[in-house]
């Protein structure tokens, strides 16, 4: 029971921040008024965005990396306690799949606008001699797709309830005898 409040806490804690960092780079990215243009180049400085990005990459991996360990552990823990026939259970593996998966969509979309967010200096721009600003919504997606992402986790987690060990027979049980009418007298 400790241990599923820490990691809870741990994942509840690095994706709050993680999402908060992330409306904050939303609000503190480069705007139109910082692009500066000189002819056929265009510069653009870097901007607070930046480093509010890579603090929240770095607190979504934290994340994401603390649930699974908790994952890990629930299956360990349940796995010494559980028949074979009894860990069939697709509902947790599901939402472990649907949390990497939207995980690596919000590293991508994350890291993309990092990436944009950094320094553009004149002549040497992001892509083709080319400015690039963040479109709205882009670290506010990526904030809801990490929570999204570290929901899923959890729920897996949840999901994989601690069982209570079987007890070992040491006896093979026979099987129950069952009456059967007998036909005869009914007809």
């Amino acid at each position: 029971m400790r241990t599923t409040i820490w990691y809870s806490s741990v994942v509840f804690i690095t994706g709050t921040a993680a999402a908060a960092l992330c409306i904050l780079a939303e609000f503190r990215k480069s705007k139109k008024n910082d692009l500066r243009f000189d002819g056929k180049m265009c510069s653009l400085p870097q901007s607070a965005a930046f480093g509010l990005g890579v603090a929240a990459l770095i607190s979504l991996f934290t994340g994401q990396i603390a649930a699974n360990f908790f994952v890990y552990h629930q299956l360990c823990s349940n796995r010494r306690h559980r028949r074979r026939k009894d860990m069939k259970n697709a509902v947790p593996y599901a939402f472990l799949s649907i949390s990497w998966v939207v995980f690596v969509v919000a590293i991508l979309l994350l890291t993309t606008a990092i990436g944009m967010s950094q320094s553009q200096p004149l002549g040497v721009s992001w892509v083709d001699r080319e400015c690039y600003l963040v479109k709205s919504g882009v670290f506010s997606s990526s904030a809801f797709l990490g929570l999204l992402a570290l929901g899923a986790v959890l729920g897996s987690a949840m999901t994989l309830k601690e069982v209570k060990p079987i007890a070992e027979e040491s006896e093979p049980r026979e099987p129950r005898e069952t009456a059967v009418p007998n036909t005869k007298e009914h007809w």
